[in-house]
């Protein structure tokens, strides 16, 4: 019995914040030359939305993106310093409730320091948010430059194509969450 490999890989990418999670489906061939963008978006929730119906909120559209999208993998940014406690636990909690999602469908998981993720984008660490999605824009052949929390995702499902590559290559080895 011969399996035909598969053409391409697909990635979910997430950006986790509780009031605007950045969230994108990323495609390439297996040859690596041509990437594209199926869906990106952002999960917004209203400030009077308490935080619990927001951690649902992103939990389910994680959760339909990889129903609609069957990604072989997930990748998020990791958390970022925060001088307040309460962001850095608020923060947390987004991410889990979607990270949650991709590992109850036995996705890899895998995540990218903020810096790691605009150096693969822009090509340094230090990267303005404008200059991020410009980037993704110009990299991904999109006609609109994504919002902000969008454009983060995508740049992240950038970086982790990239990482990959240098994984297969035998260099800078990634690791899963």
């Amino acid at each position: 019995m011969s399996v035909t490999p598969a053409t391409s890989e697909r990635i979910l990418a997430v950006d986790p914040s509780l009031r605007g999670t950045g969230y994108a489906i990323l495609e390439r061939d297996r040859t690596g030359r041509q990437c594209r963008a199926l869906v990106w978006g952002t999960v917004r929730n209203p400030p009077a939305l308490k935080q619990s119906c927001c951690l649902v909120a992103i939990h389910e559209r994680i959760r339909d993106l990889i129903e609609e999208y069957s990604p072989t993998c997930a990748a998020f940014e990791a958390v970022i310093f925060v001088q307040s406690h309460h962001t850095a636990i608020v923060l947390g909690c987004a991410r889990g409730a979607a990270i949650l999602a991709a590992a109850h469908r036995g996705l890899p998981i895998f995540e990218y320091a903020p810096k790691r993720v605009k150096q693969a984008v822009v090509g340094r660490g230090g990267a303005q948010k404008n200059q991020v999605a410009f980037m993704v824009r110009a990299l991904l052949g999109l006609t609109e430059t994504p919002a902000s929390d969008a454009a983060d995702a995508l740049a992240v499902g950038l970086a982790h194509f990239q990482a990959m590559d240098a994984a297969r290559m035998g260099v800078n080895p990634v690791e899963q969450i």
